[in-house]
């Protein structure tokens, strides 16, 4: 789509797509009685580029997050209520770019086309080839099930969402050294909800009616302090693993004797998905609605986005369950290059335990649930999702890894300018976040940032911080790392400021900044571990129908590839770009050198004009886009393989020309960078003689 000129066109269809929009852009009455009225806000080209918040593959802005610490549900106030509508007004203007570009334009097909015999040619390539000829995860502009059809097009098939599956975990709840549960009360008349304390014996150590704190508090924003039997649930799947959070909590964050909190409830509030290729980096989120307070597990989520483009119902399921703004940050806390970060609130073996034989490991922990995976800031990492990354970009952009300068705590994990450093770290070494000169907008942060963990805090036992062995708090330590105890050295107050200035983005040379994501990595592009290339590559010049009005020759151009990267078997992120030449053929019928064929630019789209969906004129080149593999039709997903897929394009040719054609790989990225394009070049040539 041309986006200059496009803002008027876009603002009328605005009602037909996000149902709360008026031509004018502003949102309806009856949708904004609390918060003031939102405009749709897009710009075009340079414009766009020189916008932090413009998302590059549509134009719309994304709204500016109010300050504050990062959270798992926002809080109702006004700031954030107006922040949650901005971001449903910028998810309503991406659909509608979406659709805009979707749309058939007649006015391209002009006369000077017609004249020069490419309409012909185009709408001939077209009627053969088109059923091949798309971009993937583009049949719906929903914003879930594109964006679950995206996934899909990375990660392969997503199972289904399972908190009730046997091989899910419940999480539990630690006080004093015990593990605590709710229960009926046997021993007391009417039997009411008491929580039962139980040492790692077994041995019921006592009933108390409430709970005020915990050993080992969550550390994430808003969801409940101490609470106690969420279900984890870990898919395998090759490289790629799924997890699937059903998260107890409230909105008081407190715990209270009621049935909600048993383990055998299956109702929960907060719903989380994260997909990850441990091979890649790819990482996805999804959260459920967060205007929906209750879920339930006793029944199986659909994957976002269905199973399968075809899959009706299950899109339809799944548009109701997830969140369409991705208000809540998740990569924000999820930064550390893994699926998972490892806190003690999730019960890990490996963290605040005396070692593998400590009883407690054995009588509480997840064990290794949640596998250590060898991850260091070297290693690939890129969120995928346009409609998170366009929501989210300017935090992922500007997101740094550290290294310590003091050497306590960055050879073993990854420390970012995120939550990982600012918040987990923090209260990995008991320390305050401090930064030495900040500036007005770090004073906030830093401010907000300093609450939450006096919140936290608040909530951690006496027990969890007393002298001892076993003191499990701080729960690292330079040296010995997770394994804390009452002789463990912590870290000095000296070494915590100089980490906490680097951790905040505050420091200089001394903190060894880089950028914490990786880029979208071409198609072949070895260094990233892609090593898929096409091959077999042949052209042949066949007869045509008899009654084919616009083709003497059937020119025919097979190759054969498998995209392989990160060894997903349905992996569908990839397409190719074909670019024609015409010419005379010369006298001497000589080889044609390398200018002679499409340039890298016009086979890459630059100034591209569309004349029927997917073919158009790029500069003097006739361009043929987003061919997929023979056999995989249009919003079809792949059947897994291992083998290489067969390619094929065939193409009106007409006698006594000579064809030159570029074939170019291209990625979709679903993210910022939209898509990246290979390096080598696969240039054929056939000379068409009807004599």
């Amino acid at each position: 789509m041309r986006r200059t000129g496009q803002l008027f066109t876009i603002m009328t269809v605005a009602v037909a797509v996000a149902g709360g929009l008026t031509p004018g852009g502003r949102m309806a009455s009856d949708a904004t009685d609390s918060y003031p009225q939102a405009q749709i806000q897009w710009l075009s080209g340079p414009a766009c580029d020189r916008n932090a918040r413009c998302d590059r593959t549509t134009g719309c802005i994304a709204p500016t997050p109010p300050q504050g610490a990062v959270l798992d549900v926002l809080p109702r106030d006004r700031a954030h209520g107006r922040y949650v509508r901005d971001l449903e007004v910028f998810q309503a203007c991406r659909q509608l770019v979406q659709l805009s570009r979707n749309a058939k334009a007649s006015d391209l097909r002009s006369v000077s086309f017609r004249a020069s015999g490419l309409e012909a040619f185009a709408e001939t390539a077209q009627r053969w080839n088109g059923d091949f000829l798309w971009e993937p995860a583009s049949a719906s502009i929903k914003t879930i099930t594109r964006f679950g059809d995206e996934a899909r097009a990375v990660f392969g098939q997503i199972p289904e969402g399972d908190c009730s599956d046997s091989a899910a975990r419940t999480l539990p709840l630690q006080i004093d050294g015990n593990v605590v549960d709710l229960k009926p009360n046997f021993g007391k008349k009417g039997h009411p909800l008491e929580f039962e304390h139980r040492d790692t014996t077994g041995n019921v150590v006592k009933w108390t009616s409430g709970i005020a704190r915990c050993d080992k508090p969550s550390l994430t924003g808003s969801a409940t302090y101490c609470g106690l039997n969420s279900r984890l649930n870990r898919v395998e799947r090759g490289n790629v693993e799924w997890l699937f959070f059903c998260r107890k909590s409230s909105p008081s964050g407190e715990v209270e004797p009621l049935p909600y909190w048993q383990r055998t409830n299956s109702k929960f509030a907060l719903f989380g998905v994260i997909g990850f290729n441990r091979r890649t980096g790819e990482v996805a989120f999804f959260d459920g609605r967060k205007d929906q307070s209750e879920f339930d597990w006793s029944q199986k989520f659909a994957p976002p986005a269905g199973h399968s483009y075809a899959d009706r119902k299950g899109r339809a399921a799944a548009e109701a369950l997830y969140d369409p703004t991705f208000q809540i940050e998740c990569s924000a806390c999820h930064s550390n290059k893994s699926a998972y970060v490892i806190t003690p609130s999730i019960q890990q073996a490996r963290v605040g335990f005396a070692g593998n034989h400590d009883p407690t490991a054995a009588a509480f922990s997840l064990g290794n649930f949640l596998p250590a995976v060898p991850r260091n800031r070297s290693t690939p990492f890129r969120v995928v999702g346009s409609a998170y990354t366009g929501t989210h970009r300017v935090s992922l952009e500007r997101a740094l890894t550290v290294r310590d300068p003091t050497g306590n705590c960055t050879e073993c994990h990854t420390l970012t300018t995120q939550i990982t450093g600012q918040r987990f770290a923090a209260d990995a070494v008991a320390q305050v976040p401090t930064i030495t000169h900040p500036s007005r907008s770090q004073s906030l942060r830093l401010r907000a940032e300093q609450r939450k963990l006096r919140e936290i805090n608040t909530h951690r036992t006496t027990w969890a911080t007393r002298a001892g062995g076993g003191k499990i708090h701080p729960w690292m330590v330079p040296i010995d790392g997770n394994s804390p105890s009452a002789l463990a050295p912590e870290i000095s107050s000296s070494d915590w400021s100089v980490l906490s200035n680097c951790l905040w983005g505050a420091g200089g040379s001394e903190c060894d900044y880089k950028p914490l994501y990786t880029s979208c990595p071409p198609p072949g592009a070895a260094e990233a571990g892609d090593i898929s290339e096409p091959v077999d590559f042949s052209i042949e010049v066949l007869p045509s129908a008899p009654m084919e009005m616009h083709a003497d020759r059937v020119l025919r151009l097979r190759w054969k590839y498998l995209n392989n990267y990160g060894d997903v078997p349905q992996r569908d992120d990839v397409r190719f770009n074909v670019g024609v030449k015409s010419v005379e053929i010369a006298a001497a019928a000589e080889s044609p050198s390398g200018e002679a064929y499409p340039s890298v630019g016009e086979t890459r789209e630059e100034n591209f004009v569309a004349i029927t969906d997917e073919i158009g004129a790029s500069g003097a080149t006739m361009l043929i886009r987003n061919l997929s593999y023979l056999g995989h039709s249009r919003f079809t997903d792949p059947a897994p393989s291992t083998r290489l897929r067969a390619y094929q394009l065939d193409l009106p040719a007409q006698c006594d020309r000579r064809y030159l054609v570029r074939v170019l790989p291209k990625r979709f990225c679903f993210d910022q960078t939209v898509v990246t394009f290979g390096r080598a070049n696969y240039l054929l040539y056939a000379d068409v003689s009807c004599r």
